[in-house]
Formats: structure tokens, C-alpha cells, sequence
């Protein structure tokens, strides 16, 4: 017989047979899992067909079985799982629905900061009147919060809460996060000094507008000072004069004898200059962010339709178990802990509660944001063309590896695709609006949707930052399948969106000079 080499096993392919064998492990998952859609996943190459459900425990062995390594589940509860169909709409989603469990998923980079999050989100329940939630690991760094739908009302203010999703879901999950910001920054400072946090990039440091409260940009003003002994006149001004300054009393020629940089609001149109001559009380303030607690909050996870790993399933890059835990477990907890071994009793992931013990958190974050909810939805780009510096620019404009792109990513480079799609926007001065929408539809299309804080985080830097793409010599572009320029000598590929847009442009003049030379053909105009 011949030499076959087989790619070797993962750690997590050895260890799932043993450990979705487990009688107890399987009547957990099972449990859990009823009336959820719950998903297979191949060690990450691809997930099963949706829907699908368990719909005996033994499944999950049989499924694990066939290569399956972890099993995900959504968050909505169904009164039949298999009656989804995606061609249907909100409406009849809801005719199927019969609740959803409020999850929220606590990621960061460091499990320290993830349980710092954990107990200011659960002391801040409790504050609620929430007294019963699941906890557990999610199988890497971060941990999943669950309040079961048992402990919502069944409707508020006429509105059946089973129909709200995720909506009210989302103005949970953000009314928390508010809560537990800013008293999650200064326990993440305390931990470590300030200088280190930006020397590893954790720590982000912004001035907002006292006016607007968005962040500012900062502009050198130049002093400028009357050399007329009897004048002394000085001047603070952002222009930098190449000619001589002429003082406003004295008509004197004025020294530019200094610079410095100020605070400056361009909506506004205010800057620390111009406060300090007002004497206004007025103040640029700093806002310290902490980059791993930008997103410790996951909204992405909230979302119809979203699936998370369900209790006990296996992490593929750990192979850990998602395994529930107590309040008391946390701050002792560690990674290691979740090994499938190590798992000597199952408990459940789902608390019993009390009824409407979740409805005065449900009120209060309705009554918060429901009025600024329609502000924060980004408007919905219709298509067409789009103007830019007077040319008209459209999809088919965009050069073959922006297309390709936009598609969707299969595999692996979803963050490099993000970095190339928001240098070519931003370096088109597309409105943000625009770059907003075009970049959350392509997320959609990812084998993993990147998470919306992250996205977020990455459109506001590029639109501060804009830098041209890498020319076509680099090696990102081989990594899509981009081999060469789409024409030859072409170096960007800004320039093949700017030259197809002018020669469309030319197009357009060139037939409505010819219109024009038709209509007014035999007439004389004085110029």
C-alpha cells in the first residue's frame, strides 16, 4: 500500500468525540437548545445547513460524529426552528417566535478586563432588580451573560416584548454598557499606569467640543505682535501670513514672534484661542477610552438570527468548553478550568427567575433610548451614483479587487479587506454615511461578520486618517487573487475609479455640448 499523508488532528478534533460522548454533556446541550436554531461547526471550515435543531440529545454526539467540533444556537426562541425560511418577513418571523433570552457577550483581549466587565454588569442587574442570570466561559477570553425571556413582561405599553427583537435587546445591552463605562475605565487605570496603557495602544485619548461634545482636531495659531512701542497690539490668529501682518490699530508691520497648537471644533467653529479672549467658562474636555472595554459589550451578538456558542460546546482555538459558572467562581477563574477533563458535574446555563423580575431594566432602557434609536440608524445608501469633486461615481467604476471585495470574504482576511475598503472610500471623500452603510452590507456577506465596535472604531479612524490603498506591487493584493494592475502601468487603484469616472465625464459634456450646439444651432450670442 501506498504513503498517505492526512492532515493531522487539531486538539479540539481529539477532544470532541470524548466530550460531546458525555451522557450528561449531551442532556445539557440538549436541554438548552430546545426550540433554538443550532448550528454545527466543521473545526471552522464550514457550518451546517440552516435551520437545523437537535432533536434528540444523542444528536449531538452523531453530528459530532461527522467532524462537528463546537454547536451554536440563536438567541430567539422559536416555536418550531425548522419553519424558518430567510425570504420572510418581520411580521412572520414573529408569527414563529416565541420569545428571546437577553445575551450578552463580554469580549476583550484580556480576561481581566472581561471580569471586570462581568461583575460591574451583574452588580448593575442586581441594582435592577435582577437577581437570577446565567453566567458562563464562552471558551477563549471573554464570558456570556444570559437573562432569560421568562424574566421580561410579557408586553409594555401594548407591545407584545416577543416582537422586539432585537431591538429592545439592543437598548439593553447599550444601557448597561453605559452604565459600567465609566466605572469600568477607572478600575482598568488603577490597574496599570496610565503611560503604560497608551505605550500597548490600550489607552485612547480625545478632546471633545464643550458644545457639541464630538471630538476635536487640533490647528496652530500664530502670534503676532506690533513692534510700535506705543501700540503693542498682539494678534492670535490660524493664518500663517507669507507677507507682513498689518496691525489693525497702527497700520503698523507686525513680528510673528510665536506659534502653538489649539483645540479647534469645526462644526462649532470655536478654539481654545477664542475662549480664552471671551473669557468663557467653556472648556475642551478629555475623554480617556480604554480600547479593549470599547467593545467589551458585544452588539453584534444581539442581532435576529445571531448565533453563540452554546453551553458545554468546545472552542475551536482552545478547545476548551463553554462551561457555566457561578458569581463566586469568577474572580478565581481560570481558562484552564474549562478543559473537557476537567468537567466532573454539568450544570444548567439557565437560571430560573421570577416573573417581570427583568422589567424595570427593560423600562428604563426603552425610556432612554428609544427616542435617540431612529437617530442612530445610518441612513440607507438607495444606489446611484455618487458625487465626488464634481464626478459622478458609480459601482461599476470601482476597480476589479474593490468589487471583488465588497462580495464578501470567504476565509481568512477580513480586517486587511476592511483596511483596503476604507482607504478607497476615504481617500474618494465619500460622505461617511455612504462608507457606513457600503461597509455593514459587505460585513453581512463575511463567512464571520467582523463585530459592529470593532467596525466602528475602524470607520472613524480612517476617516480621521486617510491614507491612499497600497499600490498594486504590494503583496495584500495577491492574498485576494490580484496578480496584476486592471490596465497596464496603473499603480493605484484610486486611479482607475478617477479615470473611469473623468472619461465617463467627458462623455456627458461631449453629449450635451452636441445637444446644445443642436438647439441653438443659427443663433448669435454676444459674449
Amino acid at each position: 500500500m501506498g504513503n498517505y499523508q492526512t492532515e493531522p488532528m487539531s486538539k479540539v478534533q481529539i477532544a470532541a468525540l470524548s466530550h460531546y460522548a458525555r451522557k450528561d454533556v449531551q442532556a445539557a446541550m440538549f436541554e438548552f437548545c430546545k426550540g433554538r436554531e443550532t448550528v454545527a461547526n466543521f473545526n471552522n471550515k464550514y457550518f451546517s445547513k440552516r435551520p437545523d435543531t437537535f432533536d434528540y440529545p444523542s444528536d449531538v454526539l452523531s453530528i459530532a460524529r461527522t467532524g462537528a467540533t463546537s454547536f451554536h444556537c440563536s438567541e430567539e426562541i422559536w416555536k418550531n426552528p425548522m419553519d424558518i425560511d430567510t425570504n420572510m418577513t418581520p411580521a412572520q418571523y414573529n408569527e414563529i417566535k416565541a420569545g428571546w433570552d437577553l445575551l450578552i457577550d463580554i469580549d476583550s483581549p484580556y480576561l481581566d478586563y472581561g471580569k471586570i466587565a462581568l461583575r460591574l454588569l451583574l452588580e448593575t442587574l442586581e441594582k435592577h432588580g435582577v437577581k437570577n442570570y446565567g453566567i458562563k466561559f464562552s471558551g477563549s477570553k471573554g464570558f456570556h451573560l444570559i437573562v432569560p425571556f421568562a424574566a421580561f413582561p410579557i408586553e409594555v405599553r401594548g407591545k407584545l416584548t416577543k416582537d422586539h427583537f432585537p431591538e429592545w435587546a439592543r437598548y439593553i445591552a447599550k444601557y448597561l454598557f453605559d452604565e459600567i463605562k465609566d466605572p469600568m475605565n477607572s478600575e482598568i487605570l488603577g490597574m496599570s499606569s496610565r503611560e503604560k496603557l497608551i505605550e500597548v495602544g490600550e489607552l485612547t485619548i480625545e478632546k471633545v467640543c464643550p458644545k457639541c461634545q464630538e471630538s476635536i482636531d487640533e490647528k496652530i495659531f500664530y502670534k503676532y505682535k506690533c513692534p510700535d512701542i506705543k501700540c503693542k497690539t498682539e494678534i492670535e490668529s490660524p493664518i500663517k501670513k507669507k507677507s507682513t501682518m498689518i496691525c489693525p490699530s497702527c497700520n503698523a508691520k507686525m513680528e510673528r514672534v510665536s506659534e502653538r497648537k489649539t483645540d479647534f471644533c469645526k462644526k462649532c467653529k470655536i478654539s481654545t484661542v477664542g475662549l480664552e479672549i471671551k473669557k468663557s467658562k467653556m472648556q475642551f474636555k478629555e475623554e480617556q477610552t480604554i480600547k479593549s472595554q470599547e467593545d467589551s459589550v458585544d452588539f453584534v451578538l444581539v442581532a435576529s438570527r445571531h448565533l453563540f456558542r452554546a453551553p458545554y460546546s468546545l472552542h475551536e482555538k482552545t478547545a476548551f468548553a463553554s462551561i457555566p459558572l457561578r458569581k463566586d467562581e469568577i474572580e478565581n477563574f481560570k481558562p484552564s478550568d474549562a478543559e473537557p477533563i476537567k468537567i466532573v458535574k454539568v450544570r444548567d446555563f439557565m437560571p430560573k427567575v421570577e416573573p417581570n423580575e427583568a422589567e424595570n431594566l427593560l423600562l428604563h432602557s426603552i425610556e432612554k433610548y428609544y427616542e435617540e434609536a431612529p437617530k442612530e440608524m445610518p441612513r440607507k445608501y438607495e444606489g446611484g451614483s455618487i458625487d465626488v469633486a464634481g464626478l459622478a461615481i458609480t459601482d461599476d467604476m470601482f476597480p476589479p479587487i474593490i468589487k471583488k471585495l465588497l462580495k464578501g470574504i470567504p476565509t481568512d482576511g477580513r480586517k486587511r479587506a476592511l483596511g483596503l475598503l476604507l482607504s478607497f472610500f476615504t481617500s474618494l471623500e465619500f460622505p461617511q454615511d455612504y462608507i457606513e452603510e457600503r461597509i455593514r452590507e459587505w460585513n453581512k456577506k463575511n463567512y464571520q461578520p467582523i463585530k459592529e465596535g470593532y467596525i466602528r472604531a475602524q470607520i472613524m479612524w480612517a476617516l480621521k486618517n486617510k491614507r491612499l490603498p497600497p499600490n498594486y506591487d504590494k503583496p495584500i493584493y495577491k492574498e485576494f487573487g490580484i496578480t496584476s494592475p486592471p490596465e497596464p502601468g496603473m499603480k493605484n487603484p484610486i486611479n482607475y475609479t478617477l479615470r473611469k469616472a473623468m472619461r465617463a465625464k467627458g462623455r456627458a459634456s461631449r453629449k450635451e455640448w452636441k445637444s446644445n450646439e443642436m438647439t441653438n444651432s443659427g443663433k448669435k450670442f454676444a459674449i
